[in-house]
């Protein structure tokens, strides 16, 4: 099958804005191009076969989000609108980077192939293993082996802020818990807080595709009797009350989210936060110490920060 990929050079601060609007314009797949974490891949000696060295020759500072579109009548207008969107990033206090948009054809075996050559188990905090559908994996005693398939949708799920979360998850989760996961994306958050023990998850994301992939995934997770995936505008679609939630997303979502998320909580609930660059650092915290949360940790890997906060108080009469 014959897809239509979309190249955009950006920023890893612009990253999700840019995910955001490729989901919004009915994006089929989608992968996401770091020289960093692929230079950091290359300095371990055995890795050194399964790396393409075409994806080292990126000739400017940031990544690079690759779009993939079925052919369809209304592709140009897609791609049109795409573009004017990504000319308005910098109306979010963001840099853009070059905000180069490219197209071409690419074949969907080809596309899938190249993952394959870097793709490989990872271990993140203590038990998790990342362990891609295709790979075979020598399961240690304590392991606890989260399968994923990136398909034509995700990465690998072991970004910086996803690892992050998943060491929170790993110390806060207890086997009683109802975990949120605002903004679920591949659905890896969920899956990890099902197999940590949680007694329910909700997962919840605004686009289709997102909402699509988590349910394979969690299907492949045989964690479907604890992980319920529902589409919506964050908790519009959530009624429950959770003992924790987790949320990998952006800065500003965040600083919203705070004020709404006060209702599902009580005075004992925790709030992971990521997917905040370290400028917009004290925004988030500022905004989650007005709405009455504590904050407990703030974890920094890279560019990227995680905060760990809990209600102090019940608020939600207040």
């Amino acid at each position: 099958m014959k897809w239509i990929e979309v190249q955009i050079k950006t920023t890893t601060e612009a990253e999700e804005v840019v995910a955001n609007i490729l989901y919004e314009a009915g994006v089929g797949g989608l992968a996401i191009e770091d020289p960093n974490d692929i230079l950091a891949f290359t300095q371990n000696e055995d890795n050194w076969d399964y790396i393409d060295p075409s994806l080292l020759k990126h000739d400017f500072e940031g990544i690079i989000i690759k779009a993939y579109f079925p052919e369809s009548e209304d592709l140009l207008d897609k791609i049109e609108l795409i573009k004017q969107n990504i000319e308005k990033i910098p109306q979010y206090n963001l840099d853009k980077g070059l905000g180069e948009v490219t197209v071409s054809e690419v074949d969907e075996k080809d596309w899938a192939e190249t993952w394959k050559k870097y793709y490989k188990p990872k271990k993140i905090g203590e038990k998790i293993v990342i362990v891609p559908s295709w790979e075979e994996y020598e399961r240690e005693e304590e392991d606890i082996i989260i399968e994923l398939d990136p398909g034509m949708a995700f990465g690998t799920g072991t970004h910086e802020t996803t690892s992050m979360c998943i060491k929170q998850l790993e110390k806060y989760i207890k086997p009683d818990y109802t975990v949120f996961d605002v903004g679920c994306g591949s659905g890896i958050l969920s899956i990890v807080s099902a197999k940590l023990g949680a007694k329910k998850v909700i997962a919840v994301d605004i686009d289709e595709v997102p909402v699509r992939v988590s349910k394979e995934n969690i299907e492949l997770n045989k964690v479907s009797d604890i992980v319920d995936v529902r589409r919506g505008n964050l908790l519009d679609v959530v009624d429950e009350k959770a003992d924790l939630v987790v949320s990998n997303i952006i800065a500003e979502v965040i600083v919203e989210l705070t004020q709404g998320i006060v209702k599902y909580l009580d005075g004992n609930s925790i709030f992971i936060a990521s997917g905040i660059i370290v400028e917009k650092m004290d925004m988030v915290k500022e905004a989650l110490e007005k709405a009455g949360f504590q904050i407990l940790e703030v974890d920094i890997m890279k560019d990227w920060v995680c905060i760990v906060s809990k209600l102090e108080k019940d608020v939600r009469d207040e």
